[in-house]
């Protein structure tokens, strides 16, 4: 079992996040993390997934999720050249002797502290999920009071060709009132 990670352009519609995540609820695949946002297309979301699966696994779960209504495009990542990177916001207890140690625990990781208060800091981190894990861990010994991840996101390295793709043309000319189920 490989993490595989997934890029998948979908429409920004109502249900096509429940659609998505049903399909790995169907198939028995757990969702390590799942992140999604607007592109530079206006009525294009793009989803990473990271999923354990074996290499067979991963194609079939590409294969699915262009069986999908709502999904334009598919990309699995994984043995790609690509940039990886998580978000993560921390707060930690800090006192008045242990405040500056922590922020420069903080420089090190090239992390930045984003708010202050008399008993703790929430610092704000990017970077792979392995720097995030080695942050986490110098920070432990001072006490995380709370944690919130990102889950990754992933871009190809390199100059991407933009190549016409039929179902971007299809996206423009969808009829809003037409609704589809799966």
């Amino acid at each position: 079992m490989t993490r595989h990670t997934f890029v998948v352009h979908v429409e920004d519609k109502p249900g096509v996040l429940n659609r998505v995540a049903s399909l790995f609820r169907r198939r028995a695949f757990n969702i390590e993390s799942l992140t999604v946002g607007h592109t530079e297309v206006a009525g294009v979301s793009r989803m990473t997934l990271v999923v354990d699966a074996d290499a067979n696994g991963a194609r079939r779960i590409e294969a699915n999720l262009y069986k999908l209504v709502n999904v334009l495009r598919v990309k699995d990542v994984t043995a790609d050249a690509a940039v990886v990177r998580e978000l993560t916001l921390v707060r930690v207890t800090a006192n008045h002797e242990t405040r500056t140690h922590i922020m420069q625990l903080v420089d090190t990781f090239r992390a930045r502290v984003v708010d202050v208060a008399p008993d703790s800091l929430i610092i704000e981190a990017t970077g792979t999920e392995e720097k995030i894990d080695g942050l986490m861990g110098v920070l432990a010994p001072y006490g995380v009071l709370e944690m919130v991840r990102t889950g990754r996101v992933a871009m190809s390295r390199g100059q991407q060709a933009k190549t016409p793709d039929p179902a971007d043309a299809a996206v423009s000319e969808t009829d809003e009132n037409v609704s589809y189920s799966v």
